[in-house]
């Protein structure tokens, strides 16, 4: 099933400039909802919008979508570096898995609140890590640890991109900019709804229910580092 659907997206790239853009964006989203490692990156930033306080809808929002454009910058970064020493774009080989998964392990140990962070406060369940800077910050780590998978899902755009890149440079950066909307888009809804979620059920900062949901967090994107050593070993 998932096969046939890689394949008709594959096949729906060389059609016309809608329907290849249409299928630049529906691998974004794919990327995030089939693959372990960007799963993880949904419970990090529920988990952190739950130690944010009282804020808004829009300020949650906002708050997901500099997570999510950190996450970007951070893979465009290593994509650039690996592919100019000559390496499979985004490959940073076992050693930088390792290291990407003892990051996954720090972020799911701190939203577990067994250990703290530097920006951390002394109180469990609160950050002193807040605003759009520390939301940016949090998602060009967390990103370090994703470049491997997403260019796995992008290797189809990517392709295209880069046969066409010469002759028709429009096609290409709205090939990009769509698979980058769509990846980003999963990230900032599941952050946008989770505080929806909260307000309707009145979730506070200091609320036993936070505190559960943060935990919660923090064992996926565990599982996300166990994941990575696990397909590296």
């Amino acid at each position: 099933m998932i096969e046939s659907i890689f394949n008709f997206l594959s096949e729906l790239l060389y059609q016309n400039f809608l329907f290849a853009i249409i299928s630049s964006l529906l691998w974004g989203i794919l990327s995030i909802l089939l693959s372990p490692c960007h799963l993880s990156s949904i419970p990090l930033i529920v988990g952190f919008l739950s130690s944010q306080g009282q804020i808004s809808t829009k300020k949650s929002f906002i708050l997901a979508l500099n997570f999510a454009v950190g996450i970007l910058l951070t893979i465009a970064i290593i994509g650039g570096i690996t592919l100019s020493l000559g390496r499979l774009m985004g490959d940073i080989g076992a050693l930088g898995n390792y290291i990407v998964a003892f990051v996954f392990f720090t972020f799911g140990l701190y939203l577990l609140d067994v250990i703290r962070l530097p920006w951390d406060s002394a109180s469990i369940g609160k950050t002193k890590f807040k605003g759009n800077f520390a939301a940016f910050v949090l998602g060009l780590i967390f990103g370090i640890g994703l470049g491997p998978c997403t260019f796995a899902f992008m290797a189809p755009v990517l392709g295209l991109v880069f046969e066409i890149s010469q002759t028709n440079l429009i096609l290409s950066i709205g090939l990009l900019f769509a698979f980058a909307l769509g990846h980003c888009m999963v990230i900032v809804m599941a952050g946008t709804l989770s505080k929806k979620v909260s307000d309707y059920l009145r979730w506070t900062e200091n609320s036993n229910a936070t505190k559960y949901l943060k935990r919660i967090c923090g064992a996926l994107v565990l599982l996300g580092g166990f994941y990575l050593i696990f397909i590296t070993i």
